[in-house]
């Protein structure tokens, strides 16, 4: 695994798990990511990460609901 050092302002007062989960929830909606790898990134199980995404924005699903009914009505 690679590894990233962000240097962030003292005013970003944001907790390391929490900015973990956000960089992991992002790569994982884009595709950059498995669930697996990002539920390593914030250093969580799978299980864990799953159930917690939600609280974080970030949907198990990748297709937005509009892609979704697009899918039902070309069906």
């Amino acid at each position: 695994m690679k590894t990233l050092t962000i240097n962030l302002p003292e005013a970003v007062e944001s907790e390391e798990f929490e900015l973990k989960m956000l960089l992991a929830g992002q790569l994982y909606e884009r595709g950059k990511v498995t669930l697996g790898q990002a539920a390593d990134i914030v250093g969580i199980s799978k299980v864990t990460f799953i159930e917690i995404m939600g609280r974080f924005g970030f949907s198990l699903f990748g297709d937005s609901i509009d892609d979704l009914k697009a899918d039902i009505s070309n069906a």
